[in-house]
């Protein structure tokens, strides 16, 4: 029970309320908090909450060496939100920067560390992170996670309300992409077992896919989903480190390399354990209308791995 986590980007949107999850586990032993503005006021305000997390600010790139030294996990949430009508391809050119970055520092500073990328696009940002540690010849696939938590989160949700059950108990996988389309929910696959008429269920679907532009649009300009996004990441990170305290049977989706599809990344549940993912478990028994979905995201997924890659390969 001694995590030593950072936060890179956390004094953002996500970045604080995730750092106030992190702070609130008896998981966590060491929480270091990185930006490049306001992480010293950030540190002070968490650094008073009476949970055993020892809490330290970063600020800046001189300082983000000594942030990362030691830590076994680093979040990262640092980039640019969507605005309306954005889509998170749109982010690229912003967030493929800082997400080369910030992991070419993780790197070298704690190459063994699990890596957590919540920086969108995901479907991009994680391809970008392997070709940082293979340049630095660090890369274990096993170690580095596309955090689409917020999928699986939001389908449970939306699950519980049309069958009027407890949101806490409902599982649903979502496996894919983290971005329209990609995002494919098995609702075969939910427990408990739950049927929807055809038309019902795309609606369900399409609203699954579409939740985080439901935010963005509620916001009307002042962001998309924080909240309920650092609620998942926190959710994630809980897991792994369980995982890697050597609790069994830990079983979280995520976007990592993968051999499960024709696409070299894909979203699948994975059993996790003390060195990152144990086992994929694949994507089981899916009905025709999943099956047609995963067919459907497959060349979107591979544009936007390809994109990724390509970045990184010019990445100075």
């Amino acid at each position: 029970n001694n995590a030593k986590v950072a936060v890179l980007g956390a004094s953002g949107g996500i970045g604080q309320p995730l750092s106030l999850l992190l702070k609130n586990s008896p998981l966590v032993s060491r929480l270091s908090l990185y930006d490049i503005a306001h992480t010293p006021g950030v540190a002070a305000d968490l650094s008073h909450i009476e949970t055993r997390a020892n809490v330290k600010g970063f600020l800046g790139p001189e300082q983000l060496p000594e942030c990362l030294k030691g830590c076994n996990v680093v979040v990262i949430p640092a980039g640019v939100p969507r605005k309306p009508g954005m889509t998170r391809d749109d982010l690229f050119n912003t967030n493929a920067s800082i997400v080369a970055t910030l992991t070419s520092a993780c790197a070298k500073h704690c190459p063994e560390a699990m890596i957590c990328i919540i920086s969108n696009p995901v479907n991009s940002t994680i391809p970008i992170t392997s070709e940082v540690f293979k340049k630095h010849g660090v890369y274990n696939p096993n170690r580095i996670f596309g955090v689409t938590t917020l999928d699986i989160v939001r389908a449970n949700t939306f699950v519980a309300e049309l069958k009027g059950l407890d949101p806490a108990r409902v599982s649903v996988p979502v496996i894919g992409g983290h971005a329209g389309k990609t995002i494919i929910p098995l609702i075969s696959q939910c427990t408990p077992k739950v049927d929807f008429p055809q038309d019902q269920l795309e609606k369900l679907t399409g609203r699954i896919q579409e939740a985080g532009t439901e935010v963005v649009k509620a916001k009307a300009g002042a962001g998309s989903a924080t909240l309920s996004m650092a609620y998942a990441g926190a959710r994630f990170v809980f897991s792994l480190v369980d995982a890697m305290n050597g609790k069994e049977g830990v079983i979280e989706c995520a976007f990592v390399r993968s051999e499960e599809t024709e696409s070299p990344y894909f979203s699948t549940p994975l059993l996790l354990g003390k060195n990152g993912i144990e086992k994929n478990l694949g994507i089981g028994k899916i009905s025709p209308f999943e099956e047609k979905m995963v067919a459907e995201a497959m060349s979107e997924l591979k544009a936007s791995i390809k994109k990724g890659e390509e970045f990184a390969k010019n990445f100075k």
